[in-house]
């Protein structure tokens, strides 16, 4: 599926500003939408569509799921912090439930074009009704890597290079 004919009508790209393209976003997209195009983005922003859509739909279980908060940006967010030299709370390194958030680099998105997807995507998935291609996962891990908590739960559906479970 080609996504540009479908990107266009949601993004204005403006000219860049100090060799930066600025996105605006139309005012249908919600902070959930937001915080789950982020999680897309640096989750599976080089997966196929369908790896996008699972990531995202890992996360809705999550909300559904009564061990968890029941909010999007929680689900995204939920982490153990600390204070730091500053005075500010972050989070502590590896102990997020989605890596990118504690990795302590940057969480604004830099690619346009791959964060254009990540909002299409998440826009997508938090508006339609589609049934649910991970079959209730609410875990997924790279293949190249083997989590303590992968042998306390059933395997539903490995998507490229995501092994996902619930």
């Amino acid at each position: 599926m080609q996504f540009s004919k479908f990107i266009l009508p949601f993004f204005m790209v403006t000219p860049t500003v100090d060799a930066q393209p600025v996105v605006f976003l139309p005012p249908e997209y919600t902070e959930e939408m937001v915080c789950m195009a982020k999680n897309i983005y640096f989750e599976s922003g080089n997966q196929p569509v369908a790896g996008k859509i699972a990531v995202s739909q890992v996360v809705l279980n999550r909300v559904k799921h009564g061990s968890y908060p029941n909010n999007v940006c929680d689900v995204i967010y939920q982490a153990k912090m600390r204070e730091n030299w500053k005075g500010d709370m972050v989070p502590v390194r590896h102990m997020c439930q989605f890596s990118w958030y504690c990795d302590g680099k940057s969480d604004d998105p830099e690619d346009s074009a791959t964060w254009q997807v990540s909002l299409w995507t998440a826009k997508y998935v938090m508006t339609q009704d589609d049934f649910d291609i991970t079959e209730g996962a609410t875990h997924y891990h790279a293949d190249s890597v083997y989590p303590y908590w992968a042998d306390s739960l059933n395997e539903t559906v490995v998507i490229n290079n995501h092994i996902f479970y619930k």
